[in-house]
């Protein structure tokens, strides 16, 4: 159990515990909330997600699943928290990649391709795959910045975040 105190000196209270399992059921609704976000931008601002953004949402779903696991079962909730970090450097690298897409020069941009509803439809599931997780030209778009940062450099940020909370409240918060 991890003790915040105001100073560093033993004679001070303390101001909260964070117990394993609360730590977990934090990481949990903070990808619930970061899905909740990703649904405002679709559904209330009308930017439609690309196959990189479609990719990196199936990650934070995966991520908070494993942490919420974690937190309602905690015989297994290093397996679980374990998992839920890897993932989340997994979506990590998908935004990493996003990130990288957006930062090309334009002539070096991959065409874009046709929507996610075809691929689904039409093409081989191995191709359909590929493609959600190389990102087309219309991965590059910037379509929202907020303090210079692109959505899947902000996605990158919390992926990263994600998984330091979810090793740190696995093997150190035990």
């Amino acid at each position: 159990m991890v003790k915040v105190t105001l100073i560093d000196n033993p004679n001070t209270t303390t101001l909260m515990s964070l117990s394993p399992r609360l730590g977990f059921f934090l990481g949990f609704a903070f990808c619930a909330s970061l899905l909740a976000v990703a649904a405002w931008f679709q559904f209330v601002e009308k930017l439609a997600p690309c196959p990189l953004c479609i990719t990196q949402r199936i990650f934070v779903l995966a991520v908070g699943l494993f942490l919420l696991a974690a937190a309602l079962h905690q015989r297994f909730s290093r397996v679980y928290g374990t998992l839920a970090g890897v993932l989340a450097l997994g979506g990590a690298a998908v935004s990493a990649r996003h990130v990288w897409l957006q930062n090309l020069p334009e002539e070096e941009v991959p065409a874009c391709g046709p929507g996610l509803g075809y691929v689904f439809e039409h093409f081989p599931l191995g191709e359909t795959v590929r493609l959600l997780f190389s990102g087309t030209g219309e991965c590059s778009e910037v379509l929202w910045t907020f303090l210079g940062l692109s959505i899947p450099a902000w996605t990158l940020i919390a992926f990263l975040g994600l998984a330091l909370w979810a090793f740190w409240n696995t093997w150190c918060n035990a």
